[in-house]
């Protein structure tokens, strides 16, 4: 096999990587909240591209978690849900605009986001294991087959054997998928923004949860990571062009019955982990998802992948996105303050995360001077 076409598998196998984090609170809000499913697809779809195109890197696309999970437990309008992207959108335009992104993303110490990082992870890791037990065994023998392809075969295309495993041994063994029903919403309409308290609904109940995860997650430890993976080639990969990209996205086609949308930090380790390089793969996936949503029955091909299939992949991801190079070479002083802001993360939310390891941090480098003083 040509390198050309090996690295070519390589970002195919990269593109499904993230499927675990991307299938489940999609497929979720088309089927629980009633998305129309071409536009929620087709956002997606559009918004992968142009991330491929502009960042030439597996920058990962993903939907904006806690507005995915109100959708889910509360009921939430179609007017509601367009009136966030645009106000979500409209923030992170004037952040990344205006620079105030970086200025933000300079206050917060190294370690503090390596404990949220941490906290997200395991978060992700307890939330694959809920999507494993659906199906122990496929989730096992598909995690099995990932496990021993990526340390023993490092250049073959790990997710595609694993999502073929998956999908055949869910067929023979009748493992659950994610449920579709009857979606309220068929086609594309523009909602009605007129009402005051459409906006007012989607302000307090949308946009207020998630801002604070976009920033942590999907902006600067998004940034981070494609440091740490690709060094000079992610230079342009800055907290500003993030917050500018998510926010051009949200505000152009949530309104067009896209979900809220995001990069995250979850989504770049499972792409490298399992093999994107380049921005080839998220192009990749777009196309794809382009496919199934305008392709007769494409939907019910995505459904079909059983639900502990997608929850192994979840594992890997966040065993990635959990355990760095940075987190165990971290100095032991540091200990504390990553594992404070982890706990905080998991207990409650990033954002309060982030607040209690900034002063935690605040403690640890006072306490440091110190030190080093009375040893003077």
């Amino acid at each position: 096999m040509s390198a050309s076409k090996n690295h070519l598998l390589k970002d195919a196998s990269g593109a499904l990587g993230d499927l675990g984090t991307l299938l489940p609170p999609s497929l979720g809000a088309i089927g629980v909240a009633g998305l129309a499913p071409i536009p929620v697809l087709l956002g997606f779809a559009a918004f992968y591209i142009a991330t491929g195109l502009y960042y030439r890197l597996p920058i990962p696309v993903q939907p904006m978690k806690a507005v995915s999970a109100v959708l889910l437990t509360t009921q939430v309008s179609a007017e509601s849900l367009a009136a966030s992207g645009i106000l979500i959108g409209a923030v992170l335009l004037l952040l990344g605009s205006t620079g105030w992104i970086n200025w933000l993303a300079r206050l917060v110490p190294r370690s503090v986001l390596s404990g949220v990082q941490l906290g997200l992870g395991l978060m992700l890791a307890y939330m694959s294991i809920g999507l494993i037990s659906t199906s122990p065994l496929v989730g096992i023998v598909t995690l099995s087959v990932l496990v021993v392809v990526l340390r023993t075969l490092p250049h073959f295309p790990a997710v595609l054997l694993g999502l073929g495993v998956s999908v055949a041994l869910g067929a023979l063994v009748e493992a659950p998928g994610i449920a579709l029903h009857t979606a309220n919403f068929s086609s594309f309409s523009l909602p009605d923004l007129s009402s005051v308290s459409a906006w007012q609904e989607g302000f307090s109940m949308l946009v207020l949860p998630q801002l604070a995860l976009t920033f942590t997650n999907a902006i600067l430890l998004t940034a981070l990571m494609a440091e740490d993976y690709f060094g000079v080639q992610a230079r342009h990969v800055t907290p500003a062009r993030l917050s500018m990209s998510t926010g051009l996205a949200n505000f152009f086609m949530v309104p067009l019955g896209a979900l809220p949308m995001c990069h995250g930090a979850g989504g770049l380790a499972a792409h490298y982990r399992f093999g994107a390089r380049t921005g080839i793969a998220p192009v990749l996936l777009g196309i794809g998802l382009c496919s199934v949503a305008l392709v007769p029955g494409g939907l019910s091909l995505l459904a079909a992948i059983p639900t502990a299939g997608l929850g192994a992949l979840l594992l890997v991801a966040a065993t990635e996105l959990a355990f760095t190079k940075r987190l165990t070479s971290a100095k032991p002083s540091c200990w504390p303050v990553i594992g404070m802001t982890a706990a905080v993360t998991i207990w409650a939310d990033p954002f309060l995360g982030l607040l209690t390891g900034m002063g935690a941090e605040a403690i640890r480098a006072a306490w440091v001077r110190r030190q080093q003083v009375a040893q003077r």
